[in-house]
């Protein structure tokens, strides 16, 4: 059973998501929240598979908290505004595109849409797998292009790489470079027991972290972000005495 929440300002709305959620047996309805701030104060807390979104709310937009949260949770949209479709599905959490007034049948659609999808993010998890069995490395160094230089970085020196669209950025303890690189292909190639992401959009080099606090790691004198789902993993290769 997926556990699911709705977030609009419309009373009418939420009332009407909540009789279509209730006709579904997959469906568990954990929380309805009026305004972005109050949802993300409960995801701070407690996690759910399913977010049914307003775009329009009274803090900020629907893809605004989508940037916002720290973890991955599947999005259906519902919106009374037509104009944001092409937007929406730049984003890969983001299911369905609902535009009120909803009717049953359209969210029927919504939900066997919800199930191709989570069967897609399945077989991409799986691919992923065996795509890190196969390239992931013990290199103690390697090589990086930099205005047609090849520059070498002993991989005990970074700190961290973060994500910027086509490009990352590689903080060590002495420089930092940005290259034309996917988080994916890099994460693929770092020693395991040492580098971990912990946000989609952040590796870390776990062993040069100086404290844990909520839902951030200082690593040297940045705060990098951590989202709920990867804290876990994190806590348990971290040696607590």
């Amino acid at each position: 059973m997926k556990k699911c929440i709705i977030i609009d300002d419309e009373l009418m709305s939420r009332t009407v998501m909540t009789e279509l959620i209730s006709t579904k047996p997959e469906l568990h309805l954990v929380g309805d929240f009026p305004d972005a701030i109050e949802a993300l104060k409960y995801l701070n807390h407690n996690e759910v598979d399913l977010i049914f979104l307003d775009i329009h709310l009274p803090n900020f937009n629907g893809f605004d908290f989508i940037n916002t949260i720290n973890q991955t949770i599947n999005v259906i949209l519902v919106t009374s505004d037509k104009n944001f479709a092409i937007e929406a599905f730049e984003y890969n959490c983001i299911v369905d595109y609902l535009v009120k007034p909803i009717t049953p049948e359209r969210f029927d659609k919504a939900m066997a849409r919800l199930k191709e999808f989570e069967g897609n993010q399945k077989k991409k998890k799986t691919s992923q797998t065996k795509e890190d069995d196969i390239e992931s490395s013990n290199a103690s160094e390697f090589y990086i292009n930099n205005s047609k230089r090849l520059i070498k970085i002993d991989v005990n020196t970074i700190l961290y790489f973060r994500a910027n669209g086509d490009y990352v950025f590689i903080k060590t303890e002495s420089n930092s470079y940005t290259i034309h690189n996917t988080l994916r292909k890099i994460e693929n190639k770092l020693p395991k027991d040492s580098f971990f992401k912990v946000h989609r959009s952040y590796i870390i080099n776990t062993k040069k972290i100086v404290d844990i606090e909520d839902n951030s790691v200082l690593i040297g004198k940045d705060v990098i972000p951590i989202s709920r789902r990867n804290k876990s993993e994190l806590m348990k290769r971290v040696h607590l005495l």
